[in-house]
């Protein structure tokens, strides 16, 4: 997300951001700072205190009711929440299309599992943690009394409820992820108020997302969720009398990574696959005899939430609703003139006509007969939007851009306005290119552009195989013209290196560049080169650094600078690729020397998913508690912001401007931060001088001992050996044109004591002279 330096064209489009306002939220602005000894070596040098940094408050990231789940009783749908605090459901009674209670959960991000006992009494729900413990992870809401909040009822095992059931005599069975053993079917007993764990049916899966109980047997369904391995398709029954489960899955399905969806109509059992390198499946099995069923293949990656009318069975995939004969084996697309519907996150029946929830934050009722709809904003109706964990972040040219669930905030930081750009899943990581934002879009939805200019919507400019599902980084490559985006392959293993060029519309995959099982989960670049940094699902791993010509596709050099712990986040400065792991390693690599020059301990500001970006001739980076720089010649860390304690949903993310202004969450705030190592006020400005155009550029040194600064500027360069503190230097540069377009100047500064350097930017308007 870095920007590496300023061009007159970004220049020109952000010429008005040097007036803006302080703070944009109308609340006060803030700075706060502190120094440590160096974590690295060698050991700290003695250097001037520095000055504090400037953090200006913009207000929640990203607001709104975004959702991951509903189930339909009646008149009414009941809608789980997703990445807001605290999680909530909403109940939208569907003919007055107005949200008539809300409950809040005490636990949990969001809900991805939520059902109804058949009497339609108790809705229960299960929810996703940020961490296991002892706290309940199952909860239960009594619809007849809706202003009664719901209450925990247990828990679970594992870290996440993914989905949950309710069997025809009330007993309640859920499945999950995120625990240390292969995951369990649980049972909750509403007589005895006990949850119990009935073992693991399938001792080869990492993950369950789908379960279905009759009176006497339940079904499991598992797979791989994330990490790749050998684990596929797993659906399981269970006997509730004996507890013996048997391996029931579809030959057809084996393949597959996951069962993704499971349901009872009568006397059939309908199952959904997820798939990767192949097309989805729906099959239909015979509850009185399992091993009768039929499979048909379906469209696209995903066949889930299953519903009934007649004969007909409906269900979602990626972007849409199909229909299934079991008869015919046929599936179609189901066509109707409402909106795009993006991910489908529930769909229920209402009189004969479809209750779907989107993503985007509406409930469409769809009659596929008439092809017709009625859709039902959620906010509109009353369901309470809050500030959401955020994605990506990428800032230029006037806006900053946060990544939300279905949709990107553009914050304009002269004014403060936040206008919401929908697309579907989430940018999970972004850049801006002359003023033109491209992201990376998890699940499999490839890279996304969006020019303001043009009054076009974000919509997709490259299509990449679905197994290559989750960009975790989003980098420019100012040499060759790319945008290069590193992807995790969540249920296959290994990832790629995709290639845009914005300006051809040409893209490129490469996969596995650095091997079969590790993630690329950062990206670099320099001189044309992509440095591509590994990692495993956990924490572990080879931690491979992987030089890369993302123009040949091919391996130039590879490095393993701290062997034993994945890659987090990588970054250029001068000649250095500077580089995070997990567990909180800090790296330096020589890249002429292709050598390891520096290791230290950063587990004090840094472990887990990090960020790093170049900012002003500084390394900088941010964790999930702090923002922190690195010296460019020492390679000591020191804190910049403390406790920031950003609320990213998968790890933190930190981006600049051209101006050299930082931005990363404050908690669900986004906040600018306006450090400077070496603290110089600059005033550029283009003036007439008769008839023609003169470049004034007036660098001050704001600090408290001398400094060198060196002024370039498209007209010239001009070096000062020695400006003490309170002076400036001043520059003049005859143009000896009648006019001058807008553009930049850069003052690097250097400090003799420590041997800091920093390169600041500046604009200047147009001017004509007559």
């Amino acid at each position: 997300m870095e920007q590496p330096h300023i061009t007159r064209t970004a220049a020109l489009l952000v010429g008005g951001v040097i007036a803006l306002a302080a703070v944009l939220s109308g609340a006060p602005a803030s700075a706060s700072t502190s120094t440590r000894a160096s974590l690295s070596s060698p050991a700290a040098v003695s250097a001037p205190a520095p000055r504090p940094p400037q953090i200006d408050d913009l207000g929640p990231a990203v607001v709104q009711f975004s959702l991951m789940s509903s189930v339909t009783v009646g008149d009414t749908v009941y809608v789980g929440s997703r990445n807001v605090s605290p999680a909530r459901i909403v109940a939208l009674d569907i003919p007055t299309g107005e949200v008539t209670a809300v409950t809040y959960l005490g636990t949990g991000h969001s809900l991805q599992a939520m059902a109804v006992d058949p009497a339609g009494r108790y809705l229960y729900a299960g929810v996703l943690q940020d961490a296991a413990g002892t706290q309940p992870n199952l909860y239960r809401w009594d619809l007849a009394t809706p202003d009664e909040p719901a209450v925990p009822i247990g828990r679970i095992g594992d870290r996440n409820v993914r989905a949950i059931t309710v069997a025809p005599d009330g007993h309640v069975f859920a499945v999950g992820d995120g625990g240390a053993t292969p995951p369990p079917l649980w049972e909750f007993d509403p007589g005895t108020g006990q949850v119990t764990n009935l073992g693991a049916p399938d001792p080869a899966a990492t993950g369950a997302r789908a379960v279905a109980a009759t009176t006497t047997t339940v079904f499991f369904g598992g797979g791989t969720l994330f990490g790749g391995g050998a684990a596929r398709a797993g659906l399981y029954a269970y006997d509730r009398a004996t507890g013996i489960s048997r391996n029931v899955t579809p030959t057809e399905m084996q393949s597959d990574p996951s069962i993704r969806e499971l349901a009872v109509f009568g006397d059939m059992l309908l199952v959904g696959s997820a798939a990767s390198t192949a097309q989805s499946k729906v099959a239909a099995m015979d509850l009185a005899d399992l091993g009768s069923y039929s499979v048909a293949t379906s469209i696209g990656k995903t066949a889930k939430k299953f519903a009934m009318i007649g004969d007909t069975v409906y269900f979602a995939n990626e972007g849409g609703v199909l229909s299934y004969s079991p008869a015919s084996g046929t599936i179609e697309e189901v066509s109707f003139d409402g909106p795009f519907l993006g991910e489908i996150w529930g769909i229920g029946v209402r009189v004969d006509k479809l209750v779907v929830t989107s993503a985007f934050g509406f409930v469409a009722e769809i009659d596929p007969a008439a092809r017709t709809s009625v859709v039902t904003d959620l906010v509109t109706a009353g369901a309470p939007a809050s500030p959401q964990a955020a994605m990506g972040l990428a800032a230029g040219s006037g806006s900053v851009y946060v990544g939300g669930t279905g949709a990107v905030a553009k914050h304009d930081v002269s004014d403060g306005s936040v206008e919401y750009l929908r697309a579907p899943g989430e940018a999970k990581d972004a850049i801006v290119v002359d003023g033109v934002l491209l992201t990376g879009q998890y699940s499999s939805q490839g890279i996304w552009r969006y020019d303001p200019s043009d009054g076009r919507p974000l919509s997709q400019v490259a299509a990449f195989p679905g197994e290559q599902n989750r960009p975790q980084d989003v980098q420019w490559d100012d040499v060759n013209r790319l945008a290069l985006v590193g992807v995790q392959s969540d249920t296959v293993g290994g990832g790629s290196l995709w290639t845009y060029d914005p300006a051809t519309g040409r893209s490129r995959m490469f996969a596995n560049p650095i091997d079969a099982q590790q993630y690329v989960r950062a990206v670099a670049t320099h001189d044309g080169v992509a440095y591509l940094g590994g990692g495993l699902q956990n924490a572990d791993g080879p931690g491979t650094v992987v030089a890369f010509d993302p123009v040949n596709g091919t391996e130039l050099w590879r490095i393993a600078p701290m062997p034993g712990a994945g890659i987090s986040a990588l970054a250029v400065q001068g000649e250095h690729l500077y580089g995070l792991t997990r567990k909180g390693g800090f790296f330096v690599v020589d890249l002429a020397q292709r050598t390891v020059v520096h290791t230290a301990d950063v587990s004090s500001v840094s472990t887990g998913f990090a960020a790093l970006v170049t900012n002003r001739g500084v390394v900088y980076g941010v964790s999930d508690s702090d923002v922190f720089r690195f010296h460019p010649t020492t390679f000591q860390v020191t804190e910049v912001v403390p406790d920031i304690d950003g609320a990213w949903y998968s790890g933190a993310h930190i981006t600049n401007d051209e101006l050299g202004n930082l931005y990363t969450l404050q908690g669900r705030n986004l906040v600018r931060i306006d450090d400077q190592p070496i603290p110089v006020s600059i005033v550029s400005e283009a003036r007439c001088l008769g008839s023609k155009a003169q470049l004034m550029v007036k660098a001050m040194n704001d600090g408290d001992e001398p400094i060198s600064l060196t002024i370039t500027t498209p007209y010239g360069e001009k070096a000062f050996a020695s400006v003490a503190p309170g002076e400036k230097a001043t520059a003049t540069f005859n143009i000896r044109t009648a006019s001058v377009p807008s553009g930049a100047v850069t003052v690097q500064a250097t400090r003799a004591s420590d041997g800091m350097q920093t390169s600041n930017p500046a604009v200047f308007d147009a001017v004509t002279c007559r």
